[in-house]
Order: C-alpha cells, then sequence, then structure tokens
C-alpha cells in the first residue's frame, strides 16, 4: 500500500497520487491504479505490476510535496537570510531566535517519518514484486533506486534539523512507535550520514528514468525528466557531509557532465556549464545600455530571474536539475504564495536586512554598487516592505487569483556548481574550486594572460590536466580548430552575475570556502539551502561560532533583544536542532 495505515481508504490514496497524475500519459488516476472501491486494499491489490508501482512511485512524490513549506522554512527562517514580519506567527519567532516550544507545528518530525514509512512500505513490496517475478529486473532497479534515495534525502533533512534521529528502514505499523526510544534508538548524525551513504551507494541505479517508460514523459507542458531526484547529486550531498571529498566532487562531476556527447550543440555546450551564451538567464543589460539601471533584462523569459518565472523551455533545462510544479489543478496547493506574498498572502517572512546588506555590498562589472541577484530578482520592496519572489513570479504573471501555478526549488545549475567546487576545494584543488564559482569560470582560471585563441596554438591551453573528477578541457581555437565542451564555460557564478571577481585572501582553502558559502547566500537565498550550509561548515570546522555569529548579525540588525543570548545559545552545537517530539 501506498501508507502504512491499513485502514487508508481508496479515496485517500487516490488523492495523494492524483497530485501528481500530470505525471502520467494514461488516462485517469482511477484508470491507472485500477483498484476497487472497498475501504481496505490488500497490498497484493496495490502492487500486482509496473503500473502498480508507478502509482506507489508517484503517490510517494505527492506525500513529499507537502513538505516543500516546511524544508524552506526550516532551512531559511533558522538561518541569517529570512526574517520575520509584522504578520508572522509567534511559531515562525520562535524558530527564528531559536526557542521553539513543543507546540510548535514546524518542530514536529512526524510528517517526514510518515513519508519515510511510505517509503519502506514500498520497498518493502517491491521486494517482492521482484521475487514473484510482477516486474522485470530492470523496473525493480529504477524504481527502487528512485524510493531508495527520497527516502535517504529525507533521512538528511532529518539528520541536518534534528540531530540524533531514528533510522528505520523496515515498515512499522503505528507510527507514534518511532518516538519510542527502547523500540527505535537514535543514532547520532554522523552515524546517520555513514548509514546513508552506504545504502545509497549501493543502489541499483543512479540515473534519471530512460525514456520509454511511464515515468519518464511530457504531460500538459510538464516534462517529468526533472520531477525525480537526481541520485547523483544526492551521493555527492551525502558524501560531502561525510568528509569523503574525492567520491563528492565525483558524483557532481557526473551530473555536470550530464550533456557531454550530445548530438545538439546548444545542449551539449549550454547544459549545467553555465556557459555565456545561455544569455537569457544571466544578469545582463540592454545593448548600449549597460550603464543604464533601467537596461536591466528583468522579465519572465529574460535575464536571472527568469530562472524562476520562465516556462520550460531549453534554457529552463540548462539550469535545473530537480524541480517540482504545483499546479492550480492538482492537490497539494501552492504553498508560497499565501506564505511570502504582501497583496495576495500573509506575508509571513521576508529577507533579513544581514540578507539585504550582503547584496548591497557587491559591485557589478558596470559599477553599480549592488549584486542585482537581490533587489532587483530575489526580492522587492512592496509598501515600503522587502518581499521575497522567487516563487511569486508565476503567480503574479498569471493575474488570476485561481492561478496558482509554482514550483519547489530542489536543484540546480548553480547549486551543482558551487557544492562541486566546495568538494573540490577540500580536495586541495582550489584553482578549480575557485575557477568554477568565480567570474571567468573554469575556463579563465586556466587561459594564461595573453593567449590569442585566433591565433595561437591552444592544443595544451585551457584544460585542467587532471584525472576525472577534476578534468575540464576548455579549449576555443583557429589554428588548428578546437571548440572543447566546456569552452563556454567562461562565466562562473560571479560572472552570471556580473559581479567583479571575489579574491583569495590568506589561505586558500579557508578562505576560498568562505567565498563559496557566501556565494551561495546570494545566489540560493530562499531555496532551502542555507542552514544546512550553515551547519555543515561549522560541523565541518568544529567551529560553532562560525554559526552563530551569522545568526547573530542577522537578530542585531534587526533589534532584537534577544541576540546575544541565541549568540550565546548556538555556540553549544547541541542547541543547533530541534527537539524530537511531537
Amino acid at each position: 500500500m501506498i501508507t502504512t495505515i491499513k485502514t487508508k481508504t481508496t479515496k485517500g490514496i487516490i488523492s495523494v497520487v492524483s497530485a501528481m497524475t500530470l505525471l502520467l500519459s494514461l488516462g485517469s488516476c482511477q484508470d491507472f491504479l485500477d483498484v476497487q472501491p472497498e475501504d481496505k486494499l490488500a497490498e497484493e491489490q496495490m502492487y500486482r505490476n509496473v503500473n502498480d508501482a508507478d502509482a506507489a512511485v508517484i503517490g510517494i512524490y505527492g506525500k513529499f510535496m507537502g513538505l516543500a513549506k516546511k524544508y524552506v522554512i526550516l532551512n531559511e527562517m533558522r538561518a541569517d537570510l529570512m526574517t520575520t514580519t509584522a504578520n508572522s506567527s509567534p511559531y515562525l519567532k520562535q524558530l527564528s531566535e531559536h526557542n521553539e516550544t513543543a507546540d510548535n507545528p514546524y518542530v514536529s518530525p512526524k510528517d517526514f517519518y510518515e513519508l519515510i514509512l511510505n517509503c519502506n512500505d514500498a520497498l518493502k513490496n517491491f521486494d517482492i514484486m521482484l521475487a514473484e517475478k510482477r516486474f522485470k529486473q530492470e523496473e525493480y532497479n529504477q524504481r527502487y533506486s528512485d524510493i531508495g534515495c527520497i527516502r535517504s534525502w529525507v533521512y538528511l533533512q532529518l539528520g541536518i534539523q534534528y540531530g540524533s534521529v531514528p533510522y528505520i528502514t523496515d515498515p512499522i505499523e503505528n507510527i507514534d512507535d518511532v518516538k519510542n526510544i527502547s523500540k527505535y534508538p537514535r543514532i547520532s548524525f554522523n552515524q546517520l550520514i555513514e548509514n546513508l551513504v552506504d545504502f545509497t551507494e549501493n543502489l541499483p541505479f543512479k540515473k534519471p528514468y530512460p525514456e520509454g517508460t511511464n515515468l519518464r514523459t511530457s504531460v500538459d507542458g510538464y516534462s517529468t525528466e526533472y520531477f525525480f531526484i537526481n541520485k547523483e547529486c544526492l551521493l555527492g550531498d551525502l558524501n560531502l557531509w561525510k568528509g569523503d571529498y574525492l567520491m563528492a566532487a565525483s558524483y557532481y562531476k557526473k551530473v555536470l557532465e550530464t550533456s557531454t556527447g550530445a548530438a545538439s550543440s546548444a545542449y551539449l555546450f549550454d547544459k549545467y556549464r553555465l556557459s555565456w551564451s545561455a544569455a537569457n538567464i544571466m544578469v545582463s543589460y540592454i545593448s548600449g545600455r549597460e550603464l543604464d539601471t533601467n537596461g536591466l533584462l528583468n522579465s519572465d523569459t529574460e535575464g536571472w530571474r527568469s530562472i524562476f518565472s520562465r516556462p520550460v523551455d531549453a534554457q529552463w533545462t540548462y539550469e535545473w536539475i530537480w524541480s517540482l510544479p504545483f499546479d492550480s489543478e492538482f492537490a497539494p496547493a501552492n504553498p508560497f504564495i499565501s506564505f511570502f506574498s504582501k497583496n495576495s498572502g500573509d506575508y509571513q517572512a521576508k529577507p533579513s536586512q544581514s540578507a539585504m546588506d550582503r547584496w548591497n555590498s557587491e559591485t557589478q562589472t558596470n559599477g553599480f554598487p549592488y549584486d542585482a541577484r537581490g533587489p532587483k530578482y530575489t526580492y522587492k520592496m512592496v509598501g515600503g516592505e522587502p518581499v521575497i519572489m522567487k516563487y511569486l513570479y508565476k503567480y503574479e504573471s498569471a493575474g488570476d487569483p485561481f492561478k496558482t501555478e509554482g514550483d519547489w526549488f530542489l536543484y540546480r545549475a548553480a547549486k551543482l556548481h558551487l557544492r562541486y567546487a566546495e568538494a573540490a576545494n577540500r580536495d586541495n584543488e582550489h584553482r578549480i574550486a575557485d575557477g568554477i564559482y568565480n567570474r571567468g569560470g573554469i575556463r579563465g582560471a586556466f587561459t594564461r594572460p595573453g593567449l590569442n585563441t585566433g591565433s595561437d596554438d591552444v592544443t595544451n591551453e585551457m584544460q585542467t590536466h587532471k584525472p576525472f573528477p577534476y578534468d575540464f578541457k576548455c579549449r576555443e581555437g583557429q589554428f588548428p580548430y578546437y571548440r572543447d565542451d566546456w569552452y563556454r564555460a567562461s562565466l562562473g557564478v560571479r560572472g552570471r552575475a556580473n559581479l567583479l571577481r571575489k579574491e583569495v585572501v590568506g589561505d586558500s582553502l579557508i578562505s576560498i570556502e568562505n567565498n563559496l558559502i557566501d556565494e551561495a547566500a546570494l545566489e540560493l537565498a530562499y531555496e532551502g539551502n542555507r542552514w544546512e550550509d550553515l551547519v555543515r561548515i561549522a560541523r565541518r570546522r568544529n567551529d560553532p561560532s562560525y554559526l552563530a555569529n551569522k545568526i547573530y548579525d542577522k537578530l542585531s540588525k534587526e533589534g532584537n533583544a534577544e541576540a546575544e543570548n541565541v549568540k550565546a545559545k548556538l555556540m553549544n552545537p547541541d542547541n543547533w536542532y530541534l527537539p524530537f517530539n511531537w
């Protein structure tokens, strides 16, 4: 069954699945499930063939989407870039001040475990189906690995938020048993990471669903290729947390090379490469108006903002790796409009002054004294208040209060580049790490000064001369003629934002790592990454002040009387984690 609660009704099961029916090129959800309208469904009625297995996968993703709001709030409100508004509930204020009470609805891990138990149930039944030859080995490998990775992703989030948690991999009857320490003892975060790496690396299938399966199609304008978790990105992240930086870089590099060997030149040179030719998703200005603030390209299909507003076209696919859409025709409803919007919602959260100061401390190449990704794209002023916009562009463009389309932003190329650079830097590949994210890109980092691509022999130029995962060839030349796969990668994350280089000062490892996490704040704000970034670096360095000082900066800049107390509290790493209770 899709849930571990045996009395779940047919209607209840279908309501979960219907959240993702747009995945399928088949008929109605009822046709797809082909279940009998009974109050109780035996598992043998739910797992008869590959179509039923697909229904289970889709049902789990439908339930997974219910975590979107909580994921964003926990990872952003607890960190330094997001803060409360006058409209915020007391529970959000508690998260911002790290002073949560037992009744705070954002604190409960129950919904995470409900999804984990759904995954456990599906994985058990996939094993049974395979043993009874109800589907093929390759069908099993693909679906088992997908759900296994979703479970690992949820467990990683539990570790980040709660520290010590029970690691349960078998179905259980009563979810409240999860709280029973005698039945399910809690393991340390470090042990959890070890378990997740071991399990996930041993999964039999690590690529996206292949074309020709029910789960790889295009329906109602949505490409399901990007709906499902990218297993190699997850494995990169797990190994990054573990401290196996070579392995992390290796998994990330495989995703960076997604387009290698592609027949389409645009796909080959642009997908996940942050290339100069993907011009519609960068901070850029109308030709001839580069010194005019009103010349900034800023629409649903032009400029850096279009990463979050454009339809699923070629440029969209160059950036996005994992994104789940909310559609007004399907449950669950988009939770972000009511949360962020000032005019059409409750305006429960806004950018912190600390975050806005970050964007305003940068300088563009045209001399403008701010990072346009902040005040021009990520947020805008509405009625004198800053409003986070990443989740609102599609809704506002529709101009219809009943059209509540939007997205849960989970993984994109810029995040991949920053995570790869973090792993490479820790693996002592500082030049590569700096080149990946900084202005000039990986090509610029390995181009010798004075090189003339129109006349010089570039055979041995513009490449790293390193083995995998640090092998980059960026050659462009006329005599002899070269166009390597990475030749257009001359921007880096900062170059795509039209910003000046960020210099390395002092110790290369720490300086570059600081630069990378600072850049992630500017690039990925409010996408659900900030708290985990702060926790990961503070744990790695055994330096709680790294995290505590950033939260202090947020609270002190808004005049919060608790700023000093919160800082002192967070100097003890045990206080980083939420209470495990519901």
